[in-house]
């Protein structure tokens, strides 16, 4: 009896799981790796069982969605198609060397680590891959940005759903981007006050993109609702309007506001002064690509490239989900179910029928396209580097100012992001630039390159030294 091909599943948000769905109902084993504890990933993040939320679908829209993703999950588990393995912390994702049978099997180790302290190896083998490792979110620094009670978008948004946990009582919301909506509604439904939401887009610009935007009526009915809930909270909504500045001695107690001009330049007195104990703030989101950049899959800009059946340049590799490009659940999900399909059909030495993925595929292009105009919009304020000052910390791992940066570039001649690293430690900590990279790249006036790093996560170096195809 031929043995099933393998697929292993990084990542359980909605490309990840519709991907194993769409796999194993079609007689692939999937092994589906994920940090959580829970399946869900982000935008289904799910409240800790021992807290026992009576009523969890009131802090998430698209449940029903989540439901049959949930049961579907549940059922591939029970009949031994699915195998979940939670907790799992992937660092690397080893192509084994020699022949495969043909560009479809190749043969991969998933190195992981188990659990909290992530000590423990974990080796997971199979015939395919599929990277659906979602992304993170942008942060830019401003004066202030790292007293406590300043917290990102969808951190607060994360605290709430996972934990049932208010950041603060008086929030204002800003930045730029979708999630904003998403985050102010939720924490105005939960109780907080929030005192302003703050835009620094125009949505006069949506114009230009009307066409786009016509095409996609539920998404501009989705904006509306929550511009509803907006208004029946009482939520001051401000649009082309940046925060300055954050205040707080030990912790945030206000934050400074202003205009915005064309040039996307603060407005001179029209600064004003917001009491407040949380700040949430975001300025859009970058995909997760350290696992294929390692793996030596081609970028398409800061994103993962693919083909049209979201298939990477290394063969046996796929990519589906915020990875290979920022755009939400459903474009996550039909990404994922391409992937899942043309894997099912590739490990069986066939090529999958377009027409078995067309419905998908219609869904994908149309909300890339539609995403491409909201991020063409929704773009951090042109001179946004003009409000850090010089003894702003940029990279908090290293507690690296912004007169530091600034010097390497203009006094000592550094012309790229990692020149700057090697200058100023900008970059060398903990998260290795995950967090301030843009914001150096932005002082600096450099491009944003990526950084191939060797491993995606701190490994121990116990499991390093294990000798090769030692057990783990």
């Amino acid at each position: 009896m031929t043995e099933p091909r393998r697929l292993a599943v990084i990542g359980a948000g909605p490309a990840g799981l519709t991907a194993a769905l769409a796999a194993a109902a079609r007689g692939v084993r999937v092994t589906l790796v994920d940090s959580a504890p829970q399946a869900g990933g982000q935008f289904y993040r799910q409240t800790a069982p021992g807290l026992g939320a009576r009523r969890p679908q009131a802090l998430h829209h698209q449940w029903r969605t989540w439901e049959r993703l949930r049961d579907g999950l549940a059922a591939h588990i029970a009949a031994g198609r699915v195998t979940h393995l939670t907790d799992h912390h992937v660092w690397f994702v080893e192509r084994q060397s020699g022949p495969a049978d043909d560009t479809a099997r190749g043969r991969f180790t998933v190195h992981a680590l188990l659990g909290p302290e992530q000590e423990e190896p974990v080796t997971v083998h199979a015939d395919a891959v599929l990277l659906a490792t979602g992304g993170y979110e942008k942060v830019l620094p401003f004066p202030g940005w790292t007293l406590p009670g300043v917290v990102t978008a969808g951190g607060a948004q994360a605290m709430l759903k996972g934990g049932l946990v208010l950041p603060g009582r008086t929030a204002v919301v800003a930045g730029t981007g979708p999630l904003l909506l998403p985050v102010a509604v939720g924490l105005a439904s939960a109780g907080a006050k929030v005192a302003a939401l703050v835009e620094s887009a125009d949505p006069r610009a949506f114009v230009r993109h009307a066409r786009v935007l016509a095409a996609h009526p539920a998404k501009l009915a989705e904006g509306a609702r929550y511009a509803a809930e907006l208004a029946r909270h009482g939520v001051r909504a401000q649009v082309r309007g940046t925060v300055v500045a954050a205040h707080g001695t030990g912790r945030l107690e206000a934050v400074t506001v202003a205009a915005l001009d064309g040039d996307g330049r603060v407005r001179p007195g029209t600064e004003r002064r917001i009491l407040c104990d949380t700040l949430a703030v975001g300025h859009g989101m970058l995909p997760h690509t350290d696992l294929a950049e390692a793996l030596g899959s081609r970028l398409d800009g800061v994103a993962v490239a693919v083909d049209d059946e979201q298939r990477t340049d290394v063969p046996g590799v796929w990519a589906a989900g915020e990875t290979t490009g920022i755009g939400g659940a459903a474009l996550a999900s039909a990404e994922g179910r391409i992937a899942g399909l043309s894997i099912a059909a590739r490990l069986d030495s066939r090529t999958p029928e377009r027409s078995s993925y067309a419905t998908a595929a219609k869904v994908r292009d149309g909300l890339r396209e539609f995403f491409a105009a909201v991020d063409t919009v929704c773009a951090p304020p042109a001179r946004w580097t003009e409000q850090v000052t010089d003894d702003t910390v940029v990279c908090r791992c290293e507690e690296v100012p912004a007169s530091a940066i600034r010097e390497a570039v203009d006094e000592l001649g550094a012309g790229d992001v990692r020149t700057v690293k090697l200058l100023t430690r900008a970059g060398m900590g903990w998260c290795q630039g995950r967090m301030c990279g843009p914001a150096v790249a932005g002082l600096a006036r450099c491009p944003e390159t990526p950084s191939r790093r060797p491993f995606a996560r701190p490994v121990p170096l116990g499991v390093l030294a294990r000798e090769p195809g030692e057990p783990t």
